[in-house]
């Protein structure tokens, strides 16, 4: 046991061509360190208002209509940003929602939204794909913020106390589906059902 301990002792010192096994395991380890919180970093700061609104498509389009809803201003205080919820906060999520995301990339370095006109005959559909995710997910993230266990259905109108507590309350409606347009202005909603 004592030569086996030796051996891997010896063979971690020993050098491979330039460096020892160990000096390469070591600055592998220091590395992947240095990696990964350079990629934490600059996934967290593609989370940050200042990267969402730095292309004019967002600044001078939804950016704007939110800052006139009750997610942006409001008694509490409490704000919500972009990725508040456009971003899972779960880091498996939200890895598979950047790499959905990445697509809008080619959206930006084409131009596919980059005029007022361009970017309204696109909405619905934008929209639609938002929706779709977030019923899919069954509103993660509306529910990071707004749990659903500590409503108080008495301090609601009647409606929304009635679809609350059996809508939702059984599973067979998400927040998204009562509540589109809730951060942003609708598109021409011609043939959609509106709860």
């Amino acid at each position: 046991m004592m030569r086996m301990i030796r051996r891997g002792w010896l063979m971690l010192r020993r050098p491979s061509v330039h460096f020892s096994l160990g000096f390469l395991v070591l600055g592998g380890f220091i590395a992947g360190i240095i990696f990964w919180g350079g990629f934490n970093t600059a996934m967290e700061f593609t989370n940050t208002e200042e990267f969402c609104t730095s292309c004019h498509e967002m600044r001078d389009n939804v950016y704007q209509e939110l800052q006139t809803t009750i997610h942006y201003s409001n008694r509490s205080g409490v704000r919500a940003i972009c990725s508040d919820c456009h971003v899972p906060h779960n880091w498996t999520n939200k890895m598979a929602r950047k790499m959905a995301a990445s697509k809008e990339v080619w959206g930006k370095i084409f131009g596919t939204i980059n005029t007022q006109e361009k970017f309204e005959h696109k909405r619905r559909e934008l929209a639609e794909h938002e929706w779709a995710r977030l019923k899919a997910n069954d509103s993660l993230e509306c529910r990071n913020c707004h749990n659903f266990d500590s409503m108080d259905f008495t301090r609601q109108s009647e409606r929304a106390s009635e679809r609350h507590s059996t809508a939702l309350a059984s599973g067979e409606k998400t927040c998204i589906d009562c509540h589109k347009g809730i951060a942003h202005r609708l598109p021409d909603m011609t043939g959609v059902e509106l709860y």
